[in-house]
C-alpha cells in the first residue's frame, strides 16, 4: 500500500468536507501544482471526500493516486451530463497522468467525401475540418481507411486520378479504369454532374457502415434496369453488389445482416488494463481497436464513461446500440446515453448483456482485450528486466523508469542546438522532447551546462531517474557540479561512442562501464543515443534552413527582404545580380542609385 502523508490527507479531508453536494468536476494536483487526475460526480462532496477517508479500502491504483495528491480544485455544473462533457474537455486539455486517454499521439485517419464540390471525390485525410465536406471515421489505421476507399471507388465507379472536374473534362483520353468499367468516366463528359452526384446517394450510406441498405438499393436499381431492358446499367449494379458481398464476406460475421452495433469490453488487473472496441456493421466486424493502459491508470465507472464519450465525440457515426461487458453506475449510464443520443440525433441504447448470443459476443471481445493486455505485460516485463539490469550495472539506488538524454549539435558558431529526449519504461515520450537554442560560441561543454540548467529550472516538469549525456567523462564532470549547485540529486552518465561513432559504453567521471555484452541494455542505450542525436540534428538543420532562406543580398546596407526578392526576380538569381551593371541595377523599380553603388561595392569587396 502507498505511503500517505497523513498531515496532507487530514488537510485535504477537511477541505473536501466543505464542498457542496452538487454535480461538478474535480481536479487533483501534485506537489508541483500539476493536474494529475480529473473526475466528475453528481455529488462532489461525497466523491472527493471518499479519496481521503477509509484509506485501507483503496485499490492499489487509487492508493497510488491519493499518495500523490497535494491539493484539488472543483468546477461546479448544473447537471451530471454537463459534468461529463466538462470532464472530457479537461482531460483533453491537461492530459492528467492517472486518467485513461483515448489515443497516444497518433492522428486517426478519416474518409473525406468532398460533397461541397460539383464532382465529389473520396479521400483519406488525417484532419477533420469544417470545410463543407462529409467525414467518416475515424478509423483504427490508414490501411483500414484505404481498403474502404478503394472498395468504394471500384464499386461505385469513383475516379482515383488527380484530374479536376469539370475543368479537365475532355482534355485527356480516358484511363484504363474507365475502359475496364472501374470508373464512371466524368473525364469523358458522358456523365453529367447530376448523374455523377446521384452515385453518392449509395456511397455515403456505404461509408456510414450501412452495407445492407446499400445492397438493397443497388438490387432495386438492377431489377428496374433489367425490366426496362437497360442491360448495361443492370450489369453494372450486379457487379457492384458482388463487390459489396465480397467485402462483407471477408469480415467475421457475428450477427444478422441488418445488425449495427459496437461492442466495448474491458479487461483489467493490478498490472494493466485493456479496452477493446469492435465495430459491427451489417452483422460483420468491419474494424476494431484496443487501448492498453499501465498500472497507474484509474479504471472506474466515471473514467469509462468519459472514455466512451470521447470515443464517439470524434466519430461521424454512432450506432443505435452499444454493448458493454462492464457495469457503469446508473448516473454515468444515464448521462452517457443522453449525451450520445444528443450527438447522434436519435436514440442510442447502451446495454449490458447477461446471457445469450450478445453475452457471448461481449466475451469474445473481452478475450481480445485480455490478449492485448497479456502482450503488453510481456513487453513491459522485458523492458523492466532491462531497466533492472541497467540499474545493477550502474549501481543505481532505484530502477530508472524515466531516463532523459541530451546531445549538442551545431553548424559552426551558428544554430548551436541542444536536444533532450525522454523514455519512460522503455518507451519514447515525444511530448517530453525539448530543444534549447544555445547562445555564445561553439563550446560543447558550456552548451551542455546551459541546456541542463534550463531544463532543470522547470521544476514543474517531472525529473528523470537517470540523466545521460552524449559525451564522455568531461561532460559528466562539468554537469554533476551544476546539478549539485541546483540541489538536484540525479545520477549522471556519459554515452561513449567508438571510432565508428557507435555506442560503446557508459561512463562516470572516473571509469567506463562496458555494455557491449549486455545486449538488451546495449540496444536500449543505442536507441536512446541515436534518437537524441537524430532529434537534435533535425532541429539544428531546421534552424539552419530558416537562416539560409535569408538572401545574402540582405547583408548589403539598404537592401531588405523586399528589395532582395525584387532583385533576384529581375536578374534571375544571385549570379545575375552580381553581374549586373550600375545602369541595369538602377533600372529596377525601387532600387536607388545608392543601393546600386552598395551592391557593386559588396560584390567587388567579396572578390
Amino acid at each position: 500500500m502507498s505511503n500517505y502523508d497523513h498531515n496532507v490527507i487530514s488537510q485535504l479531508k477537511e477541505k473536501a468536507s466543505r464542498l457542496p453536494l452538487c454535480p461538478g468536476v474535480y481536479l487533483m494536483k501534485d506537489r508541483g501544482g500539476k493536474i494529475i487526475y480529473v473526475g466528475k460526480s453528481k455529488a462532489l462532496k461525497n466523491r472527493v471526500l471518499s479519496y481521503f477517508t477509509d484509506l485501507d479500502s483503496h485499490t492499489v491504483k487509487t492508493a497510488h493516486l491519493v499518495s500523490n495528491i497535494r491539493d484539488f480544485e472543483v468546477m461546479l455544473t448544473t447537471t451530471e451530463i454537463e459534468a461529463l462533457a466538462l470532464e472530457n474537455r479537461l482531460i483533453k486539455l491537461h492530459t492528467p497522468k492517472f486518467n485513461i486517454k483515448l489515443k497516444d499521439g497518433k492522428s486517426y485517419p478519416y474518409i473525406k467525401v468532398t460533397m461541397n464540390e460539383e464532382y465529389p471525390r473520396i479521400l483519406v485525410d488525417r484532419k477533420r475540418v469544417n470545410d463543407g465536406a462529409r467525414y467518416f471515421g475515424p478509423y483504427s489505421g490508414m490501411s483500414v481507411a484505404y481498403d474502404i476507399v478503394n472498395t468504394a471507388r471500384k464499386t461505385f465507379g469513383i475516379p482515383d486520378c488527380k484530374r479536376s472536374f469539370p475543368k479537365d473534362i475532355g482534355k485527356m483520353r480516358p484511363c484504363l479504369n474507365y475502359q475496364i468499367g472501374l470508373c464512371s468516366g466524368p473525364c469523358t463528359g458522358k456523365i453529367s454532374a447530376e448523374e455523377y452526384r446521384k452515385i453518392f446517394s449509395d456511397v455515403l450510406p456505404f461509408l456510414g457502415g450501412s452495407i445492407d441498405s446499400v445492397k438493397k438499393s443497388l438490387t432495386e436499381q438492377m431489377e428496374f434496369a433489367a425490366e426496362n431492358m437497360m442491360y448495361e446499367s443492370a450489369a453494372l449494379n450486379r457487379d457492384r453488389i458482388r463487390s459489396l458481398t465480397k467485402l462483407w464476406d471477408k469480415q467475421k460475421v457475428v450477427a444478422a445482416p441488418n445488425v449495427e452495433q459496437d461492442v466495448i469490453s474491458l479487461y483489467s488487473d493490478e498490472t494493466s488494463s485493456a479496452i477493446a472496441v469492435f465495430y459491427i456493421r451489417s452483422g460483420a466486424i468491419t474494424d476494431k481497436e484496443c487501448f492498453v493502459y499501465g498500472a497507474d491508470m484509474i479504471i472506474d465507472s466515471e473514467a469509462l464513461a468519459s472514455f466512451i464519450f470521447e470515443l464517439y465525440r470524434i466519430r461521424e457515426y454512432i450506432p443505435k446500440e452499444i454493448l458493454l461487458d462492464f457495469p457503469l453506475t446508473d448516473d454515468d449510464l444515464i448521462a452517457l446515453s443522453e449525451l450520445l443520443t444528443e450527438k447522434a440525433g436519435r436514440k442510442v441504447t447502451i446495454r449490458l448483456p447477461e446471457k445469450g448470443n450478445l453475452k457471448q459476443l461481449c466475451d469474445m471481445v473481452r478475450s481480445n482485450a485480455k490478449e492485448y493486455a497479456k502482450q503488453y505485460n510481456t513487453k513491459v516485463e522485458k523492458e523492466s528486466d532491462t531497466l533492472i539490469r541497467l540499474a545493477q550495472l550502474l549501481s543505481l539506488e532505484v530502477v530508472p523508469e524515466k531516463i532523459e538524454a541530451f546531445d549538442i549539435s551545431n553548424y559552426g558558431n551558428e544554430n548551436i542546438t541542444a536536444g533532450k529526449v525522454r523514455i519512460e519504461n522503455g518507451k519514447f515520450v515525444k511530448s517530453a522532447y525539448r530543444t534549447y537554442k544555445i547562445s555564445g560560441s561553439q563550446d560543447d561543454y558550456a552548451s551542455m551546462v546551459e541546456a541542463v540548467r534550463r531544463r532543470f529550472s522547470h521544476t514543474e516538469d517531472e525529473f528523470p531517474d537517470l540523466l545521460l549525456l552524449d559525451g564522455g567523462k568531461t561532460h559528466v564532470g562539468v554537469i554533476k557540479p551544476v546539478l549539485a549547485e541546483m540541489g538536484i540529486d540525479i545520477p549522471v552518465f556519459g554515452m561513449v561512442k567508438d571510432e565508428y561513432h557507435k555506442t560503446r559504453a557508459l561512463t562516470t567521471e572516473d571509469e567506463e562501464i562496458s555494455i557491449a555484452r549486455e545486449q538488451p541494455v546495449f540496444l536500449l542505450i543505442y536507441k536512446l543515443q541515436e534518437e537524441v542525436h537524430r532529434y537534435t540534428v533535425s532541429r539544428m538543420t531546421g534552424a539552419k534552413r530558416k537562416t539560409l532562406k535569408r538572401s545574402s543580398l540582405q547583408n548589403i546596407s539598404g537592401i531588405g527582404p523586399s528589395k532582395a526578392k525584387t532583385l533576384l526576380s529581375a536578374f534571375g538569381g544571385l549570379n545575375g545580380v552580381k553581374n549586373a551593371s550600375y545602369e541595369e541595377l538602377c533600372a529596377v523599380k525601387g532600387v536607388t542609385k545608392k543601393d546600386a553603388e552598395q551592391i557593386i561595392k559588396y560584390f567587388n569587396d567579396k572578390e
